[in-house]
């Protein structure tokens, strides 16, 4: 098993480009499903996720071809139907394959899901829109059984809770449905956003892109032809970018960027005492004087992201006076703050609030990771630690940045990666 040493404190300096947005290359390659061509993606994140999935396609009759930062999916020669255990329990994403396989051929199977263990992410809402579609869903063994012989319809889909996941497999099982389906309450997260904006310059006729009601008029199951596209660059692995340059006390410039859909990142950042020289591909950070104290609370987009709240809460650990997080989103996701607090971090708990007093002055230990974001980190805080870090289980760390290491050394850090 892998890990990271890192030696810190550290300063790093340059540039670095941002990969695509896993977040959205999962639910754009599920949704070749419901493609009549072979489908060309291109800015494809190299992280395991992207391969868990594409494995996952191969089981079921599609056949890729994965190159540097583009695949090529043909689903054509799809034959079955049932998603299995032993790949859908690496990656909660597994799900979103059964919208567009009920959609296309009447039924499927699809394991219950696993992945990072943030806490509860039920898929009850996926199932009863499709129910409300005309589904009948069993489950029976761990699986999910779906079936709708005559194809789905359109319905109105109220989400009692935003859902990315849940919007993402509806829009898509929606476009190959009879009729109109209207989902209220969408996410509107620019991944759910690109996914609409591909579909519909597939032949997809959508209404309200980008807000929380969506329309969408399906095909009665005719499959669509999809051209070449990009992925949208990742605006969490750019957060965390800013971050590190945050934490270290150093310039960096991200290339590769959507400035627009980091505004509430960004706005947190600057609360903190950074400044930014932005264009429209680049971010340049700015150190700040004296790093200031910050509230922040975890919603759904368009306001601050729960994948960024363990990388602040580890910039937080240097600033001058208490810092506040509440994260609203999911109960399990300060599982990290044990580990912070072995680098020395000072941070009180008290259920959905962390309060964090700094400067801390932190040093290097063994820590373990917990989950995603939790691994980048403890990456961060041991850039601004005395000593050598070691970062186990960094599998987690590999689900969702490309090559952090390299890119962290291209711009100084001290950091390699070690087996056990």
């Amino acid at each position: 098993m892998d890990y990271l040493k890192i030696t810190g404190p550290t300063t790093i300096e340059g540039s670095v480009d941002i990969a695509g947005a896993k977040n959205a290359a999962l639910p754009l390659i599920a949704m070749t499903i419901l493609a009549k061509n072979s489908v060309n993606i291109g800015n494809i994140p190299e992280v395991v996720d992207i391969r868990t999935l594409l494995k996952l396609l191969g089981n079921l009759g599609a056949t890729y071809t994965l190159g540097e930062h583009q695949v090529t999916i043909d689903t054509t020669t799809l034959n079955d139907t049932k998603a299995t255990y032993s790949i859908v329990k690496t990656m909660r994403a597994s799900i979103l394959v059964l919208g567009p396989l009920l959609a296309r051929f009447g039924h499927c199977e699809v394991s219950l899901p696993g992945g990072c263990a943030i806490g509860q992410r039920p898929i009850d809402l996926h199932l009863k829109a499709l129910e409300k579609m005309g589904a009948k869903i069993t489950i029976h063994g761990g699986y999910v059984r779906a079936v709708a012989e005559k194809g789905l319809r359109g319905a109105h889909i109220i989400f009692d809770k935003i859902t990315v996941t849940g919007t993402a497999n509806i829009i898509m099982a929606a476009a190959l449905a009879r009729g109109k389906t209207t989902i209220t309450n969408a996410a509107r997260e620019p991944e759910v956003a690109q996914l609409c904006e591909v579909l519909r310059s597939s032949g997809i006729s959508i209404d309200g892109i980008g807000t929380a009601e969506l329309t969408i008029y399906g095909t009665d199951r005719r499959l669509i032809d999809i051209q070449p596209f990009d992925v949208i660059p990742d605006r969490i692995e750019a957060g965390t970018y800013l971050c590190a340059g945050a934490i270290t006390g150093s310039k960096i410039t991200l290339n590769k960027v959507r400035h627009d859909h980091l505004e509430a990142v960004i706005e947190k950042f600057m609360e903190m005492g950074f400044t930014f020289d932005i264009t429209r591909n680049s971010i340049t950070l700015y150190p700040a004087k004296s790093i200031k104290p910050v509230s922040i609370v975890t919603q759904e987009y368009p306001a601050f992201p729960t994948d960024m709240q363990a990388q602040f809460m580890a910039l937080a650990t240097q600033a001058v006076g208490t810092s506040t997080i509440e994260e609203r989103l999911f109960e399990n996701r300060f599982m990290h703050v044990s580990e912070l607090q072995r680098l020395g971090a000072d941070i009180r708990l008290s259920g959905s609030h962390a309060n964090i007093t700094g400067p801390s002055k932190l040093f290097g230990a063994d820590v373990m990771a917990t989950d995603l974001r939790a691994s980048s980190a403890l990456v961060l805080a041991a850039m601004s630690a005395d000593g050598e870090t070691d970062v186990h289980r960094i599998y987690h760390l590999d689900r969702g940045y490309e090559q952090l290491e390299v890119k962290l050394k291209s711009l100084g850090a001290k950091i390699e990666r070690l087996k056990e």
